[in-house]
């Protein structure tokens, strides 16, 4: 009598378990035919970077991917100074013009990445033909242009800008960038204050990566209250959040959340990818010029990623949204930089040639588990 009992017990625990997975699944599957930005629509805009084959075209199944999954679009490189202009100071307006009738095609919030960045801008911005730095009026006069005519383009299309990327280096401090050399702290007051003229309905934002850590976090809080304080109309603040599988804490990233909308700005998750290879520095760090030797045990997954791995890579991704989703009063967009792991700037940063997973779709466009959960919150 006693072992029927347990066999009855254990069997409806069994069924019990069977039964939720497959009330799982079934959820799943159905929410799959309308995809994530249905699922978030009440929540925050779900996003994705794409690049200028998928903007011109040239992918359609991740065209279809996106009108099904996404409700905003981030050009990954084709509105940087260095991807809109000549070497002579002209205009290349291709394909920045196909990402911005990719997103109205598709009626899709559109964000501009972005009017001031140190990176992908030629020396000549800042330099003249002698290797010295250019008079600070100067560069204020080519900021004016770049930033009202690339503005001015666009306006009424975009929706939000990244006025002003990675502004503050490493060591927590100022970014001793060309721009900061030459004009301060002043020509972050100035990106805004132009973006904001030329296009009042911009929703204008400040961008920078390990701001979900300490250190970095505080020291982009106490920039932003010196923005604050002169008056420069930034609107929000968007935490690229490129994190590992094991880390940043979770409740690292809230205190973020928290910190920025204390100041009353909207925040936005702007770059979000989760890597699952070996770290290969000691700090976390998402500067675009670091490389380091690709050696055999820093790309472990070349076959293909561990079922154990793939696990890691759902959970990590599902406490995250659970996060995203507690402070949804907080947060207006959660941006994937990238749709497939194909197409991951990972496979390339900071070791060229490792094979990356870091986001929902796998190499063959496919959704992986951790998609599945993400519908299912």
């Amino acid at each position: 009598m006693q072992s029927s009992r347990r066999k009855f017990v254990f069997g409806s625990s069994v069924a019990a378990a069977f039964a939720g997975q497959l009330k799982y699944m079934a959820f799943a599957n159905a929410a799959e035919k309308t995809g994530l930005k249905d699922a978030y629509k009440d929540r925050f805009l779900i996003g994705a970077a794409i690049n200028t084959a998928i903007a011109s075209g040239r992918h359609p199944d991740i065209t279809e991917i996106i009108k099904r999954d996404f409700g905003s679009v981030t050009p990954e490189n084709s509105m940087k100074w260095g991807s809109v202009r000549t070497p002579v100071g002209g205009w290349k307006w291709e394909e920045a013009d196909h990402f911005m009738n990719f997103a109205t095609q598709h009626q899709l919030h559109a964000v501009g990445h972005t009017l001031a960045w140190h990176g992908q801008t030629p020396n000549s911005v800042f330099k003249d033909a002698k290797g010295n730095y250019i008079q600070p009026a100067e560069l204020a006069k080519k900021m004016e242009e770049h930033i009202t005519t690339i503005v001015g383009r666009y306006k009424g299309k975009l929706h939000a800008w990244d006025a002003v990327n990675e502004a503050i280096g490493d060591d927590n401090q100022m970014r001793k960038s060309h721009y900061f050399n030459i004009l301060g702290e002043a020509f972050i007051d100035k990106a805004f204050h132009l973006a904001h003229e030329v296009d009042p309905k911009a929703h204008l934002m400040y961008n920078d990566y390990n701001i979900e850590r300490a250190g970095k976090r505080e020291a982009c809080v106490a920039l932003l209250q010196r923005l604050q304080q002169r008056g420069v109309p930034v609107h929000g603040v968007g935490i690229q959040a490129h994190v590992a599988v094991d880390g940043p804490s979770v409740a690292e990233i809230e205190a973020s959340i928290l910190a920025f909308s204390a100041l009353g700005l909207r925040v936005h998750f702007t770059e979000l990818d989760v890597d699952v290879l070996p770290q290969v520095w000691n700090l976390p760090v998402a500067e675009i010029s670091t490389r380091f030797e690709y050696k055999p045990e820093r790309d472990p997954f070349k076959a293909g990623l561990t079922q154990e791995m793939s696990d890691k890579l759902s959970s990590r991704y599902e406490e995250l949204f659970k996060l995203f989703i507690k402070h949804k009063d907080k947060i207006d967009r959660v941006t994937l930089w990238g749709v497939s792991d194909d197409a991951s700037w990972l496979n390339d940063f900071p070791i060229r040639g490792r094979t990356a997973y870091p986001l929902l779709f796998d190499r063959s466009h496919q959704p992986k588990d951790a998609y599945r959960r993400l519908l299912a919150l």
